[in-house]
């Protein structure tokens, strides 16, 4: 029976980083089901990032290849038949003139930021070690309003700069990430 330490550390035979990814998981659920069912309230809209190369992700080819490793879809003025499952959910949304159809696991996602509150997580498990080392391509679907398009080349390190920079500034941005957490 082992104790549960290698080399002087302690393991986690909990799970607790899982444990807690999947609580946040069913935040994002949570509020995508309701966004499904009655519309995004007030101002909310959401960025979701998430692991284009996952098994599970349903992209088009076009898609996968352009916004590889990572890519952030922007739920906001116009997207159609967003369906939320247990295994993930799925969102058809139109970039480039062009309609697309996304089904997104939920061990794909990668983060979930709503910018009307400041509010946003970040998750570990679904991101690919690709991911984890590029560029984060932002893509705003294309809605009924005139916006320029917006592309946003952010990396992990960078976004987690910009929090440091939030807190000490005292913005009111509420992005968890677990790392912050971990022992290194």
């Amino acid at each position: 029976m082992s104790d549960g330490v290698e080399d002087g550390t302690p393991n986690d035979l909990l799970g607790y980083d899982e444990l807690v990814e999947n609580a946040l998981l069913a935040v994002v659920k949570f509020c995508l089901e309701r966004t499904a069912a009655e519309g995004l309230p007030g101002d909310h809209h959401f960025y979701i990032s998430f692991d284009t190369d996952h098994p599970d992700v349903q992209i088009s080819d076009e898609l996968k290849e352009k916004y590889h490793p990572e890519m952030t879809i922007v739920l906001q003025h116009q997207f159609d038949n967003l369906t939320v499952t247990d295994e993930g959910f799925s969102v058809g949304l139109s970039f480039g003139g062009s309609n697309h159809y996304l089904v997104i696991p939920w061990s794909g996602v990668t983060a979930f930021l709503d910018p009307s509150v400041n509010f946003g997580l970040q998750f570990r498990y679904g991101a690919s070690s690709a991911a984890a080392d590029e560029k984060v391509s932002v893509v705003k679907a294309e809605s009924p309003e005139p916006e320029s398009e917006e592309k946003d080349q952010t990396t992990p390190g960078e976004l987690e700069e910009k929090q440091s920079i939030g807190e000490e500034s005292g913005d009111d941005t509420n992005i968890i990430a677990l790392d912050r957490f971990r022992k290194k």
